[in-house]
């Protein structure tokens, strides 16, 4: 099977698998499982990929948790929201100082996904227990990124040739 038609098949039913599970056993924002699922891809798939897009993805979730307590610590203001986001983009670059974080993007995903969760779960970053918008963003990431990782693993043993079908076919 070519390489695109395999991936096709591969990511469009995890694909529907990750939205059914996200809607009824794991909830977890969809979205954010599909950010780090392309995080994945774009970082070069395999394990390096994986390791590389988990760790700057949880990068930017750890910066955007810090940045939202200090905004709420400081009383939200938009002069105060607008320092911090900056002081926290700027951290973003610095992170990437890091060799497993050299991808910028892949921070700034996570950060964004993090600030996201927070509006899309209507919950404070205050928020204690599993609710919490930062570990619901961790546990939507790394569920992404092993979805990508299995995407991939699945198209590329579609792509490949069975080998007792090419020995059957030489003789």
């Amino acid at each position: 099977m070519k390489k695109l038609d395999a991936y096709s098949v591969s990511i469009g039913v995890l694909g529907a698998i990750d939205t059914y599970l996200t809607a009824t056993l794991i909830l977890v924002p969809v979205w954010v499982t599909f950010i780090a699922w392309a995080s994945f891809f774009i970082l070069g798939g395999k394990s390096s990929g994986l390791l590389q897009s988990v760790a700057s993805n949880l990068t930017g979730i750890v910066i955007a948790s810090l940045t939202l307590l200090t905004i709420s610590t400081l009383g939200g203001s938009p002069i105060v929201a607008a320092i911090c986001v900056g002081i926290g983009s700027a951290a973003m670059v610095q992170a990437s100082k890091i060799s497993l974080l050299t991808a910028i993007p892949a921070i700034v995903w996570g950060f964004a996904s993090t600030v996201g969760t927070t509006i899309a779960t209507g919950k404070p970053i205050t928020t204690a227990g599993l609710e919490n918008p930062s570990l619901v963003a961790v546990a939507a990431m790394i569920l992404g990124g092993v979805f990508g990782y299995l995407s991939e693993v699945w198209g590329d043993a579609m792509c490949k040739e069975n080998t007792s079908t090419r020995e059957r076919t030489r003789v």
